[in-house]
């Protein structure tokens, strides 16, 4: 499945780890999804949703 909110979009991004003795690796930065109950149209359905979507108010969850 793929881990992107769907509400805004947000998906991984790349960037590196660095340790104190500078070794540089690659290592991903994930969206912290959370499944939700939300009122989409009028219906309630399941999605994936980051937790800035949910914060802001952008998704209303289903009772």
């Amino acid at each position: 499945m793929a881990k992107r909110c769907e509400i805004c979009g947000k998906g991984p991004v790349v960037g590196r780890t660095v340790s104190h003795a500078h070794n540089v690796s690659p290592r991903r930065f994930e969206p912290n999804l959370q499944a939700v109950r939300a009122l989409i149209n009028g219906a309630t359905r399941k999605i994936r949703v980051c937790t800035r979507c949910l914060r802001s108010g952008k998704v209303v969850k289903a009772a």
